[in-house]
């Protein structure tokens, strides 16, 4: 291979085609030489050590690569895993900013860097054969800068408050779809092929969530299962799009990812919807110290994980994971702060939710509102204005549960709301108050901290746990399909099967079922905070009571296209566009004046401390008002509303609804989730009947 070497330049870290090459720079702090290794089609090997090293960076200038090029590293160094250094030049390490990774992992004695005979001793089994390999890639440039792109696509930038999250999986919302074509099906183009964009458009929705797309790779236990990690949260990459969902990939381009994932941004911007990543910088594929040696433990290890000062061959894990990312370290900080960067610049990406967010902050003391990746986030001009969104917990002990306490800026997956909507829909007792709260925007959890309802990400399901279907028709998990013989996934569905466990022919029961997801589905859209909504629940998707698909890459998890329930996309299609059409659901702030939310029994009177103390209530009127104290709009402008009503009946009988509080104009039902035929229709008198188990929107135009 006619390629040569010399000192190059340590900044930017990863990769830089050149017009003779290539700028190659790699951390390792402990290495005492770090080698780039090309490799040929036939797999050919020429090692070249890097003969720059800057501040812990090595780096070289290396003549005759282009794009394409597949490459790798060894690390000279010490081996003493009694203190956490773990250097093992028999192992292929990818480079933690390849732009793109080809291959997966198989997991022989040779994937470790010990012996696994003798843990502590090191491994002479080379690993190249076994592990995927970075690959060089031209950079696509700033395709979209935070306010435009070049080509003239504006970013959608919507405000958060008034944002409809979606949350799918790339491959299984269009690996089974009979209109798309099958080559793009499961892929990164499949999603932005116009059907797809179409359905999207159609629904409503606004911003996507995708499932982790960073390139990734299964867990041993499972390829000995004949299963994978089919939700993609076991990261390797943190700058590669997954291989396994572009199409350009499977037909042999090995970046085409890079171009095709860009692509579908692009398509997704100019249908005026948003895209966010599900990212995963809280622990790496490579697990606890019997992992596989793919990356950063062979680099540096002290340098990227959590080690525990007692003992440094162990490391402190609170993902559950095995180990955890070193966010106190300034280069492992660097690494995740240039990813994200690289996504929203380059790549074109509108924000992130943080899996296992509460990890990120957690410093010598636990966790920190006030730790430095939040405030390296506050200070980034990039990263600061796009949307943040925490899931906020771990696995830490004492404090793994942190909903409420991430700082300004901040949006979190709120639990509470989940866990009260789903107990109040199956008529739990004393829910009433809560209730109260979670539908106003969970101020007993944001007002401390300033913050607003749209601190609130509100969801009743999401990929971890039931769909909406099965949340209405299992009590309990079925995931034999796991192999873990129903073990794995929780047990606390808050869940009610209506009758009968599973599949049913009872009419009854199916009638009963839709109801109560109708009622769950207003409950999500019509709260003020920010709705996460599962794609599929709109469609009545099932994925057979298995709570934890994250291993089913199949029909299990996969959407099936030929058994959707129109009405029930119909239903959730209008409540969107409620929500969207009325700014008194969408506030940015609390409401100071008390006329802006009152709170009614359906005896029509204002509810009292005897009512909220009342465990047997099931039912609560809420009316908000358009007019009182509205919320501003980004040029200072009132946002002026209708009125509006929301009554809740969790009672397994109709109940009477007295309208004392509605005044003198007429009310419209704007959506009704027992009867949804009876939207439109004027109430009649001051009196209405709100059905058994149900939600009804009243709309009063001012």
């Amino acid at each position: 291979m006619p390629v040569r070497v010399r000192p190059g330049r340590p900044h930017p870290l990863g990769v830089t085609l050149t017009a003779d090459g290539a700028n190659v720079a790699v951390y390792s702090s402990v290495a005492d030489q770090v080698t780039l290794c090309l490799f040929d089609e036939d797999g050919t090997e020429t090692r070249l050590p890097l003969p720059g090293l800057d501040a812990g960076v090595w780096h070289g200038q290396v003549a005759g690569v282009t794009a394409g090029q597949a490459y790798g590293f060894r690390v000279d160094g010490p081996w003493d895993p009694d203190s956490g250094l773990l250097c093992n030049p028999s192992k292929l390490l990818l480079d933690p900013y390849a732009r793109a990774i080809s291959g997966s992992a198989s997991f022989p004695p040779a994937i470790y860097s010990h012996d696994v005979g003798s843990p502590r001793e090191p491994s002479t089994l080379d690993s190249a054969g076994c592990t995927p390999r970075s690959v060089m890639v031209d950079r696509i440039g700033q395709i979209h800068s935070i306010e435009a792109a070049d080509d003239g696509w504006q970013r959608p930038r919507r405000h958060i408050s008034d944002t409809v999250m979606y949350e799918v999986h790339v491959k299984g919302f269009t690996a089974a779809h009979p209109d798309i074509p099958a080559a793009l099906r499961g892929t990164y183009a499949g999603l932005s092929h116009p059907v797809a964009i179409d359905y999207l458009r159609q629904l409503g929705i606004t911003t996507v969530e995708l499932l982790p797309v960073h390139h990734n790779v299964p867990e041993a236990f499972l390829v000995e299962r004949g299963l994978t990690n089919y939700w993609g949260y076991n990261t390797i990459g943190f700058f590669a799009p997954y291989a396994g969902y572009s199409a350009a990939a499977r037909a042999g381009n090995p970046c085409g990812q890079v171009e095709e994932f860009a692509g579908m941004v692009r398509s997704l911007h100019a249908a005026g919807i948003e895209l966010l990543l599900d990212v995963v910088y809280n622990h790496t594929a490579e697990a606890g110290p019997d992992g596989p040696t793919l990356a950063f433990r062979g680099l540096d290890n002290a340098a990227y994980y959590r080690l525990d000062p007692a003992d440094a061959s162990r490391y402190i894990d609170t993902t559950g994971c095995g180990n955890s990312l070193n966010v106190g370290n300034a280069a492992c900080l660097r690494l995740i702060m240039d990813s994200l960067r690289y996504w929203v610049d380059e790549m074109g990406v509108d924000g992130f939710r943080f899996d296992l967010a509460s990890t990120l902050a957690r410093q010598e003391g636990g966790f920190e509102d006030v730790a430095a990746f939040f405030d390296l986030v506050w200070q980034d001009p990039v990263i600061s204005q796009v949307k943040l969104i925490a899931e906020p917990w771990d696995v830490g002990q004492g404090d793994s549960y942190d909903v409420g306490r991430f700082p300004a800026g901040w949006s979190e997956w709120n639990g509470k709301f989940r866990d009260t909507v789903r107990d109040f829909w199956r008529s739990h007792d004393g829910l009433v108050p809560d209730l109260a709260t979670r539908l106003t925007g969970s101020p007993d959890l944001y007002t401390q901290h300033r913050r607003g309802p749209d601190a609130s990400i509100n969801l009743v399901t999401v990929h971890d746990g039931f769909t909406l279907a099965d949340l209405v028709s299992y009590n309990g998990k079925h995931n034999e399909a796991n192999t873990e013989n129903n073990r794995d996934g929780t047990d606390d569905n808050r869940s009610w099967n209506c009758g009968v466990e599973g599949p049913t022919d009872d009419p009854d029961i199916l009638q009963l079922r839709v109801r109560q997801s109708r009622s769950l589905l207003s409950t999500l859209l019509l709260a003020r905070g920010v709705p996460l909504l599962l794609g599929g629940d709109e469609v009545g998707r099932s994925q057979r009571g298995n709570n934890n698909a994250y291993c089913q890459d199949n029909e299990i998890a996969w959407w099936d296209w030929s058994a959707q329930d129109a009405d029930l996309r119909e239903f959730t299609t209008a409540l969107i566009a409620l929500r969207l059409a009325h700014p008194v659901l969408r506030r940015r702030s609390f409401p100071r004046h008390p006329d802006t939310q009152r709170f009614f029994a359906p005896s029509g009177e204002p509810m009292t401390d005897r009512d909220w103390a009342d465990d047997g209530a099931k039912s609560v009127a809420l009316v908000l008002s358009g007019s009182v104290d509205p919320d501003l709009d980004d040029d200072g402008e009132p946002m002026l509303d209708d009125d509006l009503a929301i009554l809740v009946n969790a009672w397994w009988e109709p109940l009477d609804f007295a309208l004392a509080w509605a005044g003198d104009e007429d009310w419209t039902i704007a959506s009704d989730s027992y009867e949804p035929a009876n939207r439109g229709e004027v109430v009649p008198g001051r009196v209405i009947s709100v059905g058994p188990r149900s939600l009804v929107l009243l709309n009063r135009t001012t």
